[in-house]
């Protein structure tokens, strides 16, 4: 069976990386890929894809993404970095934009399977959370100040409740929900632009409001229990590819990406950095953070809640995948986090140093606090 593929946020770092991945597969027919930017240059000659220029939150791309008639739906689109000052039509973009996703892959009769990006964010890095504390899948979503991860919260309550009023009408839509840690590896890193960890490693250096920030870019602020974890875009890629095109054994599941192993708690991060880890009382950790985000109008991506993620933890079980169908994780945290290693291992060689060091950057921007 060949296989006609609609990917959102296709000039993103994930929907990019999957446009280029699933192109190669034999039974790809077609990607109908969908993006606000126009088509990149590295796609230009892929025959398989259709590009549609639209905002998802419109309603000028589903006539023709629906003409297309694609089986399988991928939503990626997301605009993760908050901007400063513009809540309301972030807002718009992200939540309307998924609802008008969903809407369109239950609507659609060739739509047979539909895989949500969603985050382990909406978990919640809270002060009762404990290291050892690993959330499955059937830990509840929790209410959050960080935008990022509440809005993520109430898309997926949307597409639960639209799958449920579709399985009354015995609509044969099949849904994977994918919770990702922070995504990293030589393509993310390939793809540059300001972050929280290009900001520690010096990128913000001759910018305008260097000079206002670099006081508190000496050091990582932590608290003795935060811990990150990370997931290699291999793994990503390997991930959505099982549940976009394998046999599902639900109609409807949620899957933490995350692989096994040990987490990075703030000494880690300090020395993949080569600074020092200046543990702090949360609320100080919340201060640096707001003068950061406020100091550069948002250029540092420091939005309200994020502090939290540097505070409290947050650790995630992805065993699912591996129990249901089998997923060996490639790669462990540490490794996706600091080595060249994967697809794009070869076409990222000497983009790879981080300022003052040798370590690679990782976009944690990619899933900004999980």
């Amino acid at each position: 069976m060949t296989h006609r593929v609609l990917i959102t946020g296709a000039a993103g770092y994930v929907g990019g990386m999957l446009c280029e991945l699933f192109s190669q597969r034999a039974d790809v027919d077609r990607i109908i890929a969908l993006d606000t930017k126009p088509l990149p240059e590295a796609l230009r000659s892929d025959q398989k894809i259709r590009w549609i220029v639209a905002n998802t939150a419109d309603t000028s791309w589903q006539e023709r993404a629906g003409a297309e008639r694609p089986d399988v739906v991928v939503h990626a689109a997301w605009q993760i970095r908050e901007q400063y000052g513009q809540s309301g039509l972030q807002r718009t973009w992200n939540v309307g934009g998924s609802e008008n996703v969903f809407a369109f892959a239950f609507a659609t009769p060739s739509v047979r399977r539909l895989v949500h990006f969603s985050t382990v964010s909406s978990y919640g890095a809270q002060a009762d959370n404990r290291v050892e504390q690993s959330f499955t899948e059937r830990a509840p979503l929790r209410p959050s100040d960080l935008r990022y991860a509440e809005e993520k919260r109430l898309v997926e309550a949307d597409l639960t409740r639209r799958f449920a009023e579709a399985r009354e009408r015995e609509t044969p839509l099949a849904v994977a929900v994918i919770r990702p840690v922070a995504i990293t590896g030589p393509r993310g890193r390939r793809r540059g632009g300001v972050s929280l960890q290009s900001a520690l490693s010096g990128e913000v250096a001759g910018r305008r409001a260097h000079w206002l920030v670099s006081p508190l870019l000496s050091f990582i602020p932590v608290t003795a229990t935060c811990c990150r974890q990370f997931i290699h875009e291999d793994d990503i890629a390997d991930i959505c590819a099982r549940l976009a095109f394998g046999e599902l054994k639900t109609r409807y599941d949620v899957f933490n990406a995350s692989p096994p192993g040990a987490v990075l708690g703030g000494a880690d991060l300090a020395r993949v950095f080569h600074k020092r880890a200046l543990h702090l009382h949360p609320q100080l950790v919340r201060l640096a953070f707001f003068l950061a985000w406020h100091a550069t109008r948002g250029r540092i991506p420091t939005p309200r809640g994020s502090w939290k993620s540097f505070s409290y933890p947050l650790a995630v079980d992805g065993a699912k995948l591996t129990a249901m169908y089998g997923y060996r994780y490639r790669t462990g945290s540490l490794e996706a986090f600091t080595q060249d290693t994967g697809r794009y291992a070869a076409s990222s060689h000497g983009d790879m140093a981080v300022r003052g060091g040798g370590a690679p950057r990782a976009m944690i921007q990619a899933n900004p606090t999980r």
